[in-house]
């Protein structure tokens, strides 16, 4: 089991990786990052915002399942959300360049951060 400074720095250790956060997507707000290049802050808001609108739209679509992982893929950058299971509410967000990662092989480590994450 790791806690979230370690989870955050085993995910910044990913080929490629700008930057991680611990999201609250009841409130929008960090529990930790780690990296730069971008305002983490406001992006973890943001993407409180997608993970509320997924969630409304596999509830108004009646889907019994959950999200695994969400990908944006920008011209520059992947953005990885992945809901944690253990703990309802809170999802990580990973941001890597595109031309330094392996997409494949970052969404098998951040499911193997969360799958260890211990909040």
């Amino acid at each position: 089991m790791a806690n979230i400074n370690e989870s955050l720095a085993s995910l910044m250790d990913i080929d490629g990786a700008a930057c991680a956060a611990i999201v609250d997507s009841n409130s929008g707000m960090l529990l930790g990052s780690q990296g730069s290049g971008m305002d983490i802050m406001l992006a973890a808001a943001g993407n409180t915002e997608v993970v509320r609108a997924k969630m409304r739209t596999m509830q108004s679509l009646k889907l019994d399942d959950t999200i695994e992982d969400m990908l944006i893929t920008l011209g520059k950058q992947f953005h990885i959300i992945r809901p944690i299971k253990a703990a309802p509410g809170l999802f990580i967000y990973l941001v890597l360049d595109k031309s330094k990662s392996n997409l494949a092989l970052a969404r098998h480590k951040a499911a193997g951060v969360e799958a260890e994450l211990k909040i």
